[in-house]
């Protein structure tokens, strides 16, 4: 593989800490942390949506593991354990990085604040992939695949969101709540 073969003296160190920031559990704590911050700026059907989208993916990418069972690269790391196919990294900060894309980014003032952290969002989830792979953890189709399942995941919540939001506004706890 060509990114194990870039292999130079700090990058082990970002790699395995890119891979750390984008683990599934801390996925759960960012969107939770988001989730909290749209439901105090009165975005609360956003805020559900986020949780739901994260927790669908994150289910979706286990019946996925389940049904492929793709045993791991060899010599990958003792602490991944599991399936191979899809990358739960991958999947889990694709649902954080387009809740940030499509729901708080597009809140923010300047047009100049909102492209500097689209591109480092892109940058990140670019990152994290290339991290799985670099560590040993996945191979490439792993990450390539766990961004079309959890795009395609995306693109159906997104329909989903479309269709609930406006009927979830009339429900008593989302009164006065924006979507």
């Amino acid at each position: 593989m060509v990114v194990q073969k870039l292999k130079f003296g700090s990058a082990d160190t970002l790699y395995t800490l890119v891979s750390f920031m984008a683990s599934p559990k801390l996925d759960v704590i960012w969107m939770l942390l988001i989730a909290f911050f749209l439901w105090g700026s009165r975005y609360k059907i956003p805020a559900i949506f986020s949780l739901a989208l994260l927790v669908g993916a994150n289910a979706l990418a286990f019946v996925v593991k389940t049904i492929v069972a793709r045993p791991r690269p060899m010599l990958h790391l003792k602490q991944d354990t599991g399936y191979s196919f899809p990358s739960g990294h991958v999947i889990g900060t694709l649902m954080v990085v387009s809740v940030l894309w499509i729901l708080v980014i597009p809140r923010l003032k300047s047009g100049t604040n909102r492209w500097l952290l689209r591109s480092l969002l892109g940058i990140w989830l670019v990152l994290v992939m290339l991290s799985r792979v670099y560590l040993n953890a996945h191979f490439p189709t792993d990450v390539i695949g766990a961004f079309a399942l959890g795009y395609a995941w995306l693109q159906i919540s997104e329909y989903l969101y479309r269709w609930l939001a406006p009927q979830l506004s009339h429900w008593h706890i989302f009164q006065n709540s924006s979507y």
